[in-house]
């Protein structure tokens, strides 16, 4: 059995920085701040966009840019305390391709994340359920789809072109999946294993592993 790290301490906000210590931030670091202004100004048009979506606004949350957000009226999209969301190239020195995008496409389906969730760029698509749990990280430009979108056989495709199969996707607590992933449908990632950069996961990951390449294989315990 892999050698799994305790769970961190419970999230516990940073520590203020006093006005030199920000002007000097500022001064060192000035994409962040630029950052930071572009987030303050879009505020409340972020609220707006989940509030219209029917979602409640969570304690500490922080976006980046605008998200995409695409909630059926019947379906369920829930998200935890200090969520972090980059939607702008500037935001992330890995440049995401376009916002994020969380998807609920059905009656019924259900995106459910927990706290402390970060993501730069890239799609969550709920068909039918994804289950994620707290601290996890998702690297720049990843897609997690529990769906195939369409149907494989042709002549089902031709009458029904968005049938296509679902199967519930489970992320655990404490997983970091590596930028420019694939995470297909019925996957279950355990907790506190590592996706490598660029894999293509088509089965379940055990906790506390690495898995990479296309199709993802396991390569060894993270420690």
């Amino acid at each position: 059995m892999p050698n799994l790290a305790p769970a961190p301490a419970p999230h516990s906000p940073p520590p203020r920085l006093t006005p030199l210590e920000a002007v000097r931030l500022a001064l060192e670091t000035p994409w962040k701040a630029v950052n930071e202004v572009e987030r303050l100004l879009l505020l409340p048009l972020a609220r707006f966009g989940f509030a219209w979506a029917g979602v409640a606004w969570g304690a500490g949350w922080k976006l980046y840019g605008l998200p995409i957000i695409q909630k059926h009226r019947r379906g369920v999209l829930r998200i935890g305390a200090r969520l972090e969301l980059r939607s702008t190239a500037r935001s992330n020195p890995l440049g995401p391709h376009r916002p994020v995008i969380l998807s609920v496409r059905r009656p019924g389906a259900a995106l459910i994340i927990g706290d402390d969730f970060g993501m730069t760029g890239g799609s969550i698509v709920a068909e039918e359920r994804i289950t994620i749990g707290n601290r996890v990280a998702v690297g720049a430009n990843t897609i997690i789809a529990d769906t195939d979108f369409h149907p494989l056989d042709p002549a089902e495709r031709r009458l029904a072109p968005l049938n296509g199969a679902t199967a519930p996707i489970v992320i655990e607590d404490d997983v970091f999946i590596g930028m420019q992933s694939l995470i297909l449908k019925g996957v279950t990632l355990g907790r506190g294993c590592v996706i490598g950069a660029g894999s293509v996961v088509t089965r379940d990951v055990p906790a506390g592993m690495i898995a990479a390449g296309n199709p993802a294989r396991v390569i060894r315990p993270v420690s």
